[in-house]
């Protein structure tokens, strides 16, 4: 039997729709279908972003069961051209009334420019604000040029909270300050690499030394030249922002090389249980950054569910661990449904970002709002930062990974469940 879940993987690449509902709002009262477009990179290298996505479209349909929702989801296939082609295919061919997209800057940049160009409202998430902002503008060396958007709106951290919790993990650790940057030439590695806005001037400033190699192909297969660079300078501290198959070299390369640091913290590649395990023993002690976990004591504006139940929920349905993109993509619907009970007319799209704009709405990722709190002017329309903590993968002894809260000086509010660890040479 075809069940919603096995359709929902095997069409995702051409697009389905979901029709959904139940919330009482104006437009829905009134009749009106609201179509929302969904893009996410449900094939490719960035695929573990979007695993939880079958399970989170299921659960809205669930919750709203009886409105006029229908979500048409499209697959990225972690390719900007592709994102944005199917982007315009949503806004041309399906009509939809909004665009919901999520996971890296590949996938949510061309798709926010997509539907910037054509005037359709967009909420995006899982890109720091950075590259996603400044990344869109056209000219991104060129602060006095940058112009703010209309119909585009964002939720997630900043390179600043990356920054300051990677540094605090590394403060409870005895290290010579010795930091190795691994830098990609795509949106995220070039903004943390930025001379700017990245990890250079605030590295720095605190006393660290940086050594850059310099920007690397993604689906790079050798990783030699950066592992000498960084076993030259004495590096004790490895950070970057790497695909999961990059990093999975990178680290059998530098294990094969007698390079060992005291600390790898890695945005991107290990965010996922799935890609520490595949390094086998040597995952233990690796750090990420922590934007979602079932600690975080947060709810469901939707369904009331705290974040332990949603993630517990996701571990029952599909037999696999929790992963910090669930709490995200569930969030994305959540500010979709609160914006729409707020409009008139799902069609007007000045109306609908108007509704965005003044979201107020505690999340199953904390507090949104797009209030400009903690933000540069600049960006203050257009952007609403969520909480930031720092965490530790921890070899369970019956085999796998569990990835520990080490560090939360950022949110307090986020409990901790360990201390930092250095990694074993």
């Amino acid at each position: 039997m075809l069940t919603r879940r096995k359709l929902l993987k095997s069409t995702a690449a051409s697009g389905l729709t979901l029709a959904a509902g139940g919330l009482a709002a104006p437009a829905i009262a009134q009749g009106a279908r609201i179509r929302i477009g969904y893009v996410t990179p449900q094939s490719g290298p960035l695929a573990a972003f979007a695993e939880a996505d079958p399970f989170i479209l299921e659960g809205f349909e669930a919750t709203a069961a009886g409105a006029n929702f229908e979500v048409i989801v499209k697959d990225s296939q972690s390719n900007p051209n592709r994102a944005a082609e199917v982007a315009q295919e949503l806004i041309v061919d399906d009509e939809i009334d909004l665009m919901l997209v999520a996971s890296t800057p590949e996938t949510t940049n061309p798709v926010t420019t997509t539907c910037e160009n054509e005037g359709i409202p967009c909420i995006s998430t899982v890109a720091p604000w950075q590259p996603w902002f400044i990344g869109q503008q056209g000219n991104p060396g060129d602060p006095a040029s940058w112009q703010p958007f209309d119909y585009a709106y964002h939720f997630f951290w900043g390179l600043e909270d990356v920054i300051a919790v990677f540094t605090n993990m590394w403060g409870q650790l005895d290290t010579n300050k010795s930091v190795g940057g691994l830098f990609p030439n795509d949106g995220d590695g070039n903004a943390w690499g930025d001379p700017n806005v990245g990890f250079p001037p605030v590295l720095n400033e605190l006393g660290y030394t940086l050594t850059d190699p310099g920007r690397y192909q993604n689906l790079t297969d050798d990783f030699t030249a950066q592992i000498n660079a960084f076993k030259q300078n004495n590096v004790e501290i490895v950070t970057g922002v790497v695909i999961p198959p990059d990093f999975t070299t990178f680290w059998t390369q530098a294990k094969q090389q007698g390079f060992t640091p005291k600390a790898a913290s890695i945005g991107k590649a290990i965010l996922f249980p799935q890609a520490v395990e595949a390094l086998g023993d040597t995952g233990h002690n690796l750090s990420s950054e922590v934007w979602w976990s079932p600690s975080h004591p947060f709810s469901s504006s939707l369904n009331g569910m705290t974040a332990g139940e949603l993630a517990e929920g996701f571990t029952q349905a599909t037999g696999r661990q929790w992963t910090q993109p669930i709490g995200f993509v569930h969030a994305l619907f959540e500010v979709a449904a609160d914006a729409m009970s707020r409009v008139d007319d799902a069609g007007d799209p000045d109306a609908v970002a108007e509704a965005i704009a003044a979201t107020e709405l505690n999340t199953i990722v904390g507090p949104l709002a797009w209030n400009g709190a903690g933000l540069p002017p600049f960006a203050a329309r257009n952007v609403a930062k969520t909480p930031l903590v720092g965490g530790q993968w921890r070899r369970r002894d019956g085999g796998g990974y569990d990835l520990v809260i080490v560090d939360n000086q950022t949110a307090p509010d986020i409990p901790t469940g360990g201390s930092m660890e250095a990694i074993e040479g």
